[in-house]
């Protein structure tokens, strides 16, 4: 186990060795690596929250990572930023592993000195998050990264988990896919702070500007957002580095926008309660699962619930009771 101290210092210094072991502390499973995280967490809190939080989701083959690649550079170059990526992987559900190769694919961003990129397996979480992404968000900032980018697996209605931990939610799209309007759920696209539609290069430039306006049309008949905001839509071309400013003037707008409303530190303060929560699950999980005389318990009702001796509901509350005895 590292020293605590040196390692706070290791991050505070942006050293990134000590990121990301500090990173792998807080994904492990292990009782003394989860209590080693939380004090490094704890030291490293100060020093957070002086960042842009910008969570990306869209089909899968909208090019997430190019566009991610593409970006950052761009946000290092023209922005001057320093630019921290936390790139899901999906687990596989039998092994729970993971190929990682949101690295590899980003070549000359994984080699600047001024990014970051951090390959998570998603181990089943939804919303293509991690357990512990919260944790890494705030390491990454006390290692002076001022843009944070999560990169989720896919789209889904649990990509509200990547809502509750940014500050701007993109939601990447590409047109001429088929009916666009109807090949995405609506819960996602009312989630969205902004729209890029990608590939918008060659022959598809055309199609991406016609579904670009089919999208802003469509967003007019949502309902207004808590932020005050109304969401845009633009077209880019990761491949091509096109439009990218604007990609970037709709994430700064925005902030604007929030910040001056208050909306920005709202959502930060009700994010902190959402983890909270979401932390209090985990431990309670924790607890029951990890508890061997319980999950003996468990598996002798799931044979019940099987045979059909006991409904699933009633099997739970026996598990419940059972729990609770075990807490007295």
């Amino acid at each position: 186990m590292p020293n605590l101290k040196d390692l706070v210092n290791g991050i505070l210094s942006g050293n990134f060795t000590a990121l990301s072991k500090g990173i792998t502390l807080c994904e492990s499973k292990k009782l003394e690596d989860r209590k080693f995280a939380n004090e490094l967490v704890k030291a490293c809190l100060p020093h957070s929250g002086n960042s842009i939080r910008i969570g990306i989701t869209g089909v899968p083959g909208v090019g997430k990572s190019t566009f991610i690649e593409t970006f950052g550079m761009y946000l290092i170059e023209q922005q001057k930023r320093k630019v921290a990526v936390l790139a899901v992987d999906p687990s596989s559900q039998r092994s729970k592993g993971s190929i990682l190769g949101d690295k590899t694919r980003m070549n000359n961003l994984s080699v600047h000195p001024d990014a970051f990129i951090r390959p998570s397996p998603s181990s089943g979480s939804l919303g293509g998050v991690t357990h512990h992404s919260r944790e890494s968000i705030i390491l990454c900032e006390a290692a002076g990264f001022n843009t944070i980018i999560v990169e989720t697996v896919g789209v889904g209605q649990s990509e509200i988990e990547v809502k509750e931990m940014t500050d701007f939610f993109l939601l990447l799209m590409l047109a001429g896919a088929g009916d666009e309007l109807q090949g995405i759920k609506r819960g996602i696209m009312e989630m969205a702070d902004g729209m890029l539609i990608n590939k918008a290069d060659g022959e598809n430039l055309t199609a991406a500007k016609l579904a670009k306006r089919e999208y802003q049309n469509a967003l007019h008949l949502f309902p207004a957002a808590e932020s005050g905001s109304t969401p845009k839509v633009e077209i880019c071309s990761a491949l091509n580095a096109f439009n990218l400013e604007k990609a970037w003037n709709m994430i700064d707008d925005f902030i604007q926008l929030t910040t001056d409303n208050n909306y920005f530190e709202a959502q930060r303060k009700s994010q902190l309660n959402a983890w909270f929560k979401k932390s209090i699950q985990e431990r309670l999980n924790l607890a029951l699962f990890g508890n061997k005389r319980i999950n003996n318990f468990i598996n002798n009702l799931e044979t019940q619930v099987i045979q059909k001796q006991v409904s699933p509901t009633e099997a739970a509350n026996l598990v419940y009771e059972e729990f609770k005895k075990s807490l007295l």
